[in-house]
């Protein structure tokens, strides 16, 4: 496809119409949809693993789709937790299917927040996000070229939506971020989801749940420093 189809395929007046008008149009005028909107951000903004589980599974056989829908919202919407919703699907399907549900439903807000910042751009996502944080993550992309992805989704203190935005206001193209997204987020999700399945009460597992991840994510992104710098570091030599 060439650079000119791309751009008319994400100019698309329809692609605008499907990402935004309609789910703010139903949005707006459907109340319950409305309230069940605001409930939700309500139950994330809350940071609380045992509200996210009986929040999900009040809804019944749909409560696999209400969490789909959960990680979504919470991509458009950053920065609200992510984690919280990996956790509580582990709580609540056991850790493999957890971390299927959580992976493919963050693939898919972070193909969203994607396709949303290709079409209309740096000013509507700023009002997704904020101009400071998107400042933050430009200089990322800047130091980090096009592995910046990537590392950013091994990397727990980096926003994981609002890498999706940025990335959409770069030139890389989708099938690039979809496939660095989706195999950076893959460790993380196992492993939340892994650590989110032994999490049934007390401060103390959460904490060392959270210093686990903490742990090993800093584990991978140090040995990848340093296999590129001593692979450097042999190219010079031999040049």
């Amino acid at each position: 496809m060439s650079e000119r189809s791309k751009n008319r395929f994400w100019q698309s007046i329809w692609f605008k119409i499907v990402l935004i008008v309609i789910p703010i149009g139903l949005i707006s005028f459907i109340d319950p949809l409305q309230m069940a909107v605001r409930r939700s951000i309500f139950i994330l903004s809350m940071v609380d693993v045992d509200a996210a589980k009986g929040y999900i599974l009040s809804y019944g056989i749909w409560a696999p789709i209400v969490s789909f829908l959960l990680m979504i919202l919470q991509s458009v919407l950053a920065p609200l937790p992510a984690f919280i919703i990996t956790f509580a699907n582990a709580g609540l399907f056991g850790w493999a299917k957890g971390a299927l549900l959580s992976w493919s439903s963050a693939m898919t807000g972070a193909a969203l927040c994607y396709a949303i910042a290709r079409i209309y751009g740096r000013t509507v996502v700023e009002k997704f996000t904020t101009r400071s944080a998107l400042k933050e993550v430009d200089l990322f992309f800047e130091k980090h070229g096009k592995w910046a992805v990537l590392i950013a989704r091994l990397l727990p203190f980096v926003s994981f939506d609002i890498v999706s935005y940025t990335a959409g206001l770069t030139a890389m193209g989708f099938w690039e971020f979809f496939w660095a997204t989706g195999l950076g987020q893959l460790p993380a999700t196992i492993i939340y989801s892994y650590v989110g399945g032994m999490l049934v009460g007390g401060a103390r597992l959460m904490v060392t749940g959270l210093l686990i991840i903490f742990a090993l994510t800093i584990i991978i992104f140090v040995a990848r420093q340093v296999w590129r710098e001593r692979n450097g570091f042999v190219v010079e030599e031999s040049a």
